[in-house]
């Protein structure tokens, strides 16, 4: 007699959030796709194991963060049990732009103007809200899948900003991506918006030729004098100006995630 194995139910956290297959990797947690029992919906979920109060905090004021804008990956719950915290976020399915523009293939003058763009209309809301985001980077530029149309940006991970609201935080490791800090940084400045704006501009940087005409408003972002950079509207209102060629050989964003498998089947009591 040949006895099967039972598959093992995929684990839980909270009751809330079925944990179904891993989709990435944070800097405090891993990100997985899971079903939300509640909402009745997949969406991704970043999920910390950590005894450290300060990180556990940290992850718990990022949850408050609910800035309403459709290019700010804005957590849409939590769930906490035991050691575990869960942090849920929509489901982003085209991968972040470090992935993209790691593909070898150069990316086109006007898809990265439009993904500029979209990004300063993101931090011009978190500005707004009294956030500094304080880690913007290609990994933290998230792209819905839109084949070769348009591109669609949303910033993810606010997992070490700051808000202006008089709260201290411990520090809790390296706080940013030491490629895209501000100088000041280093000596000791408090979060300030011009730190993202310096931080999108080496992402431009990155991704552009020098030649390009969005080279001058990119180099007027990573000034290494604070006051001298352009705010996140400014900067957008002069993109907006500048002659891009518009052409539409741009890559394709595939969907990264695959096809969701069907809703797991719970036990109820």
């Amino acid at each position: 007699m040949v006895r099967l194995r039972r598959r093992a139910a995929p684990p839980t956290v909270a009751g809330r959030y079925v944990l179904t297959d891993q989709v990435g990797l944070g800097g405090s947690g891993t990100v997985w796709r899971a079903w939300d029992v509640r909402e009745e919906l997949y969406v991704a979920v970043k999920v910390l194991r950590h005894r450290d109060p300060a990180l556990v905090l940290r992850f718990v004021r990022e949850q408050s963060l609910r800035i309403h804008h459709r290019h700010v990956l804005a957590p849409r719950g939590w769930a906490a049990e035991d050691d575990v915290v869960a942090l849920a976020t929509d489901l982003v399915r085209g991968g972040s732009l470090a992935a993209l523009a790691g593909g070898g293939v150069p990316l086109a003058e006007g898809f990265v103007a439009a993904v500029l763009d979209q990004a300063l209309q993101a931090l011009v809301a978190v500005h707004a809200a009294g956030v500094v985001h304080g880690d913007v980077k290609p990994a933290n530029l998230l792209l819905e899948p839109t084949g070769r149309g348009r591109p669609h940006v949303r910033l993810a991970d606010f997992g070490v900003a700051t808000v202006a609201d008089g709260v201290a935080f411990a520090p809790v490791g390296p706080a940013g991506t030491p490629a895209y800090l501000a100088p000041e940084l280093a000596a000791g400045a408090a979060p300030h918006p011009s730190q993202d704006v310096y931080a999108l501009g080496v992402t431009g940087r990155r991704l552009l030729a020098p030649s390009a005409p969005a080279a001058t408003l990119l180099a007027s972002l990573t000034r290494s004098e604070p006051a001298l950079r352009p705010s996140a509207a400014a900067a957008l209102e002069r993109l907006r100006a500048l002659p891009v060629r518009r052409d539409r050989a741009w890559p394709s964003v595939p969907d990264r995630i695959g096809p969701d498998p069907p809703p797991p089947r719970l036990r109820t009591p």
